[in-house]
């Protein structure tokens, strides 16, 4: 049985039917064709599948479409619509992807972070991080990447 949901994406408000055991992931790749979130575990523990429901970073493999009805998701899409937000800019910079693979997870929780705590330790870094997954990076420039956007004082997110 079909559930209408409604809910902003990247600021645009997008109205889907879904069925009640559609992941979230699912309607996000193949019905809205948002591509950002990878499939990866499928059981929440690498990451790749991380957006953003009202500024808080979720694993999209672990939650209902049904139950994003009438929130905000952000994708990477949705932070850089003219230029590379200072989060993608820093990982850039510091050469923070290889393969690419958790980079929008690792970028949302960057963002999320900073966000919430312009000035982060390295320790809370660490912890914000410890739910994405990287095979690639050895998580040094990832690390290097938000801190120094943290020593700017976590200007223009």
């Amino acid at each position: 049985m079909d559930k209408q949901i409604t809910f902003k994406l990247n600021g645009e408000t997008r109205t889907i039917k879904v069925e009640p055991s559609d992941l979230l992931i699912d309607v996000l790749r193949e019905k809205l064709g948002v591509k950002s979130p990878k499939i990866g575990c499928e059981r929440g523990d690498c990451g790749a599948c991380t957006v953003l429901i009202d500024d808080k970073s979720v694993r999209s493999c672990l939650i209902l479409a049904i139950e994003s009805d009438g929130s905000e998701i952000t994708t990477v899409e949705g932070l850089s619509r003219t230029r590379l937000s200072p989060v993608q800019q820093s990982f850039l910079e510091h050469g923070s992807f290889q393969c690419g693979f958790c980079a929008p997870g690792m970028v949302l929780s960057a963002t999320e972070l900073l966000e919430k705590n312009p000035h982060p330790t390295e320790a809370e870094v660490k912890e914000a991080l410890a739910g994405n997954l990287c095979r690639c990076t050895g998580y040094k420039p990832i690390i290097e990447a938000i801190l120094a956007l943290s020593s700017k004082g976590g200007k223009s997110l």
